[in-house]
């Protein structure tokens, strides 16, 4: 049986992943934003020509979908290492960002 998935597990998985690669010299705040930004990009290629029905159904073709789950992915892992490099806990940032968004627009 394999444990659940959590934040601070994927985390450890990621620094883990790092260390023994020697790569945590280049896992610096800048070049981790650099890296996120690239892979937002590179999702954001996958829907650039598409209509918005198209888009909307970019799940049901396997290989496209296979492609979103990966950069998907790639997003999240460069987000996780920089908010373990910053020191900011991803959940609790976006729950206070919930929480000012509902001040910020009431219903």
């Amino acid at each position: 049986m394999t444990d659940p998935l959590d934040v601070a597990g994927l985390q450890r998985r990621l620094a883990d992943f790092a260390a023994a690669r020697n790569w945590q010299q280049y896992h610096t705040p800048k070049n981790l934003a650099a890296a996120l930004s690239v892979e937002a990009s590179e999702l954001v290629e996958i829907f650039q020509w598409l209509t918005p029905e198209e888009s909307a159904r970019v799940m049901a073709d396997p290989d496209t979908a296979h492609r979103v789950t990966d950069e998907v992915a790639d997003v999240l892992a460069y987000l996780l290492q920089l908010c373990e490099v910053l020191g900011i806990d991803p959940l609790t940032a976006l729950d206070a960002k919930i929480d000012r968004n509902e001040r910020r627009f009431p219903i």
